[in-house]
């Protein structure tokens, strides 16, 4: 005769802590250097694009202006 099954809720739960748990302490992150860009990807409407391009280049430094203003900074 099989021995008793084991329990599935238990060993879901014992899975599920062992992905879940905290993991150990990471390096701290590079110190920031005052001044520099970050590089992102940003999906913005094409019409929003265009007012800050149709004034020719410079168009990412007036939408980071803009977003300065916007943020309060």
């Amino acid at each position: 005769m099989a021995k008793n099954p084991p329990d599935i809720r238990s060993a879901a739960e014992k899975a599920f802590k062992a992905v879940t748990t905290k993991p150990g302490d990471l390096p701290p992150k590079a110190p920031v250097i005052p001044g520099t860009k970050e590089m992102v990807s940003l999906r913005i409407d094409r019409d929003v694009l265009d007012f800050f391009q149709q004034d020719g280049p410079g168009w990412q430094d007036r939408i980071n202006a803009a977003l300065r203003k916007v943020a309060g900074k």
